[in-house]
């Protein structure tokens, strides 16, 4: 196997990881580890996620991160296990059960597309592209704990916000349901709204939750952008889950073990180009979730076989009620702030600025456990109308159910 052009080899890097010091980090002032015992643990955590690890290619995404290709069975989810096979998901659309496969499906490379190095911007047939986590990302975070949350909790500074419990901090313009599903379907429109250093993050997504208090548990899937985690300005696509509402559980896309990748042609945590211009050009994301055979599977694109990202596996929730079925269905909006300036969401539109102008989710519709799919009876909710409002409608194909949404964010939120 050749050696990346202009990147350093994974084998290289793992030694840098390993030899690195916390006093050669202290110039930076990004870096806000708390003490050498968690930057030890940071060391430990990332010698062994990529512990027998073997890259057969790397490459840079227009992020600039460096994104290594690992055989499926390699990554940390499996480690040395094979992967279900993704069903098809597009019988469901015609009344049907969802059709088995055999094998996760090849999708040919596209050689084309080069990085700024020269090297292909795709992962051959047989692995995966990952992330390289590095030593800056998890040092932006006081503690390896935070850095696995959604956003900093409690474990972080207190910060000089409304309230200095952070998971207060949070602003949304969304709308749900309550209803038994076993997945749904959306098409998000990709912006990518500025973040400021008194800013943590803004994001789309669905989330699909069941079980209540400290038994809440999620699936969520959408694009954020999110400077602290990443060390980027780009939407980014994730993943993210809990058991235990956000307690011990959870992470990041392939942050640490939890879920499994299948796909050769998303990068979870990569940056997604190119974004939608107001007034311009608007770009999407076709996201469907879906629970088969226990695992809770993603797809971007379609639900075709091939349009399989990966999977959460049903063990994860641990009997809990995502185990069977979610009991509510969300889609929308989520801003953080630090201090008392939230961020723009979605394009930085209000909702009432409408087609090109604002963001929005169209062709809404979710999957009951009695199979089928069904159009989303949503309710909308604008907690923070000062900073984001939605503007829930229907209409003919291919919009359906969609709604608009957004707000320019500010210190009145």
């Amino acid at each position: 196997m050749a050696s990346p052009l202009g990147i350093l080899p994974h084998d290289a890097f793992r030694t840098m990881v390993r030899n690195t010091t916390l006093n050669q980090l202290r110039d930076d002032p990004r870096v806000r580890v708390a003490n050498r015992t968690v930057f030890d643990a940071m060391k430990a955590h990332l010698l062994d996620l990529y512990a027998d690890m073997q890259v057969e290619h790397s490459f840079e995404d227009v992020a600039g991160q460096v994104i290594d290709c690992v055989p499926v069975e390699e990554q940390p989810s499996l480690r040395g296990r094979q992967p279900k096979s993704p069903p098809d998901l597009r019988p469901v659309l015609r009344g049907h059960d969802p059709a088995p496969t055999r094998s996760v499906p090849r999708v040919p490379v596209d050689e084309r597309r080069r990085d700024r190095h020269g090297n292909v911007m795709a992962a051959p047939e047989g692995t995966i592209p990952v992330r390289r986590l590095t030593l800056a990302d998890l040092t932006r975070s006081r503690t390896l704990d935070e850095f696995f949350r959604k956003a900093p909790g409690p474990t972080s500074e207190p910060p000089s916000t409304p309230d200095p419990d952070t998971s207060k901090n949070h602003r949304y313009a969304y709308t749900h349901q309550t209803v038994d599903a076993i997945g749904g379907h959306s098409s998000l429109a990709l912006y990518s709204p500025a973040i400021d250093s008194d800013q943590v993050f803004s994001l789309a997504q669905h989330w699909y939750t069941g079980g209540s208090g400290d038994a809440h548990q999620t699936v969520e899937v959408g694009w954020q952008v999110f400077p602290d985690h990443y060390g980027h300005a780009h939407p980014a696509l994730f993943v993210y889950w809990t058991a235990d509402n956000y307690q011990t559980t959870g992470a990041y896309n392939l942050d640490k073990p939890g879920f499994v990748q299948t796909s050769n042609t998303w990068t979870l945590g990569g940056a997604l180009s190119p974004v939608s211009t107001r007034g311009g050009q608007q770009f999407e994301i076709e996201v469907t979730t879906y629970l088969f055979d226990g695992d809770w599977w993603i797809y971007i694109g379609g639900s075709a076989p091939e349009n399989a990202v990966g999977y959460y596996p049903g063990s994860l929730y641990d009997g809990g009620q995502l185990t069977t079925n979610a009991t509510e269905i969300l889609y929308g909006g989520e801003t953080v702030c630090k201090a008392v300036s939230w961020p723009d969401m979605g394009s930085g539109a209000f909702a009432a600025a409408g087609w090109q102008q604002a963001a929005y989710q169209r062709n809404i519709y979710y999957y009951p456990p009695v199979g089928g799919a069904q159009w989303t009876k949503l309710t909308p909710e604008e907690p923070s109308p000062a900073c984001y409002t939605l503007d829930l409608e229907s209409a003919a194909a291919p919009w359906g159910i969609y709604f608009f949404y957004g707000g320019s964010g500010g210190g009145n939120c």
